[in-house]
């Protein structure tokens, strides 16, 4: 199974969109864990929305399509509708 993940960090204000063949808390332990990249910036990160694919290329597909929409807004509505 693979995921599709957006985090939130509210120190940074910022969402956190990627993809992983993990098991999804173990990928969170890993962002909030020292390491580089983008989420090193923060250690409040936390899963707001999830979506579970079969094939790695679908959640990579869905990531992409995520990220280029470069609107919070539509983010902040995504998160929203599966929430409620």
């Amino acid at each position: 199974m693979f995921t599709c993940y957006i985090l939130y960090s509210k120190s940074l204000d910022r969402y956190y969109v990627g993809h992983t063949g993990e098991n999804i808390e173990e990928r969170l332990r890993k962002h909030l864990s020292d390491h580089a990249g983008f989420t090193a910036k923060a250690k409040d990160w936390s899963l707001v929305h999830y979506e579970l694919f079969t094939e790695k290329s679908a959640a990579y597909k869905r990531e992409l399509e995520i990220k280029s929409w470069k609107s919070r807004i539509r983010i902040q509505k995504l998160i929203a509708a599966k929430a409620g």
